[in-house]
């Protein structure tokens, strides 16, 4: 009942913003599709992402998402099988609301919590946030906490996809509060493990500067 409640709550506006807002507004609903840009996740996988959240309200969020078409169910194909949540074409067209977003609250002052700190995911959409178009080509597989990603600059665009890169220019190993420290707190880069060609990898990690 309290579920289906919280779904009539609008702000009355005919306005888009609000419109958008009365689907999206609740707080954890944007760090969800933050979670999801980058592809399919088990909820174990979000609950990992968003370790600051309760599973009664990540299970909200999705059903409220998912009665918005916003957020699906889907099964991963055998052998795994298993149930994960993805984002519709129309929970994808926030991509540039997020990034956006990001880009504004990148220079905001951090929570004041000591556990604070930033996931995987987090990190790899605050690269596609933060990208600025001007430096030389590079391919680099990022690995952070295990995962891997393929990123590329290439024409001065950014594209970067979750997964093994085939024959980089170099790979850069870190968790992602290293990495997020170097890249924008005057961390040593000397504490990244990089293998490879460590001059496309300096051009990488020079590619990503705070507004």
């Amino acid at each position: 009942m309290e579920a289906k409640q919280a779904r009539k709550r609008t702000y009355g506006d005919r306005c888009g913003i609000a419109r958008a807002l009365d689907v999206v507004g609740d707080r954890w609903a944007l760090l969800v599709i933050r979670e999801l840009l980058l592809g399919p996740k088990r909820f174990t996988d979000l609950r990992t992402g968003l370790p600051h959240v309760t599973p009664d309200v990540l299970s909200q969020r999705l059903r409220e998402l998912e009665a918005d078409g916003v957020v699906r169910r889907a099964k991963l194909p055998p052998p795994a099988g298993a149930q994960v949540y993805e984002l519709t074409d129309r929970g994808r067209a926030l991509e540039p609301v997020i990034l956006e977003l990001g880009r504004w609250g990148s220079v905001a002052p951090f929570p004041a919590i000591e556990e604070a700190e930033i996931g995987v995911d987090a990190l790899v959409v605050a690269l596609k946030t933060l990208y600025r178009p001007g430096g030389a080509d590079a391919h680099i597989e990022l690995r952070l906490d295990g995962q891997r990603f393929e990123a590329r600059i290439a024409g001065g665009t950014f594209e970067v996809a979750r997964g093994a890169a085939n024959e980089p220019d170099a790979t850069i190993a870190a968790d992602p509060g290293l990495l997020a420290s170097v890249l924008w707190h005057d961390g040593d880069p000397a504490a990244l493990a990089i293998e490879g060609d460590k001059r496309a990898a300096k051009r990488f990690l020079h590619a990503f500067p705070l507004p």
